[in-house]
């Protein structure tokens, strides 16, 4: 790992240690950037807000990739849900960890749900235009990517919550929905 990418790493980590425990509000960069062993300004060059310490979708490439990589004769749906859980398969034991940890944040913090939807529609639109590759219609790729992100969002604000469960069972539950299969 090279400087900036450690330097990254210990921002992100010091982050979520600092908001687990004083909470986002009350933990400021300053406290972040001390944490971290760096100064306030190197933190800012790694990142524009404090928000996006805890927003950062590092998964968003990989899922792209994942559907884009689907068999052309794939149905969209089918390959963008198919695409998220292949993409979700291949993370870390760590940064799923990471990303429970964070998303028990965000819930705790009404501040933060703002900045989630904006992240949410960035995640879509890098499903549809994984889609549009792949010789999906536009507004039909747009249409799928946001109800397979919608799903996704659910899932994981439910997994958050439940800390017992693992995220492929609320995945599954949220796909088969969107599907038209199970109880709905």
């Amino acid at each position: 790992m090279g400087r900036w990418e450690s330097t990254h790493a210990r921002l992100l980590t010091a982050a979520a240690e600092l908001f687990a425990r004083q909470g986002y509000a009350a933990t400021t960069t300053a406290q972040i950037a001390a944490a971290a062993q760096v100064s306030e300004m190197t933190l800012f060059r790694h990142v524009p807000s404090k928000e996006a310490l805890l927003l950062e979708d590092r998964a968003d490439p990989a899922i792209a990739a994942a559907v884009r990589e689907r068999p052309a004769a794939e149905p969209a749906l089918r390959a963008a849900v198919s695409g998220v859980a292949e993409a979700w398969g291949r993370l870390p034991a760590t940064e799923v960890a990471a990303l429970r940890r964070r998303l028990g944040i965000i819930v705790a913090e009404p501040s933060l749900h703002g900045a989630v939807e904006r992240n949410s529609r960035e995640s879509a639109r890098a499903i549809a235009e994984a889609l549009v590759a792949r010789g999906t219609d536009r507004v039909a790729a747009r249409v799928v990517a946001s109800a397979v992100v919608a799903g996704l969002s659910e899932a994981l604000l439910a997994w958050a919550a439940a800390p017992e469960e693992s995220i492929e069972e609320f995945l599954g539950a949220a796909f088969a929905a969107l599907a038209g299969e199970g109880p709905c």
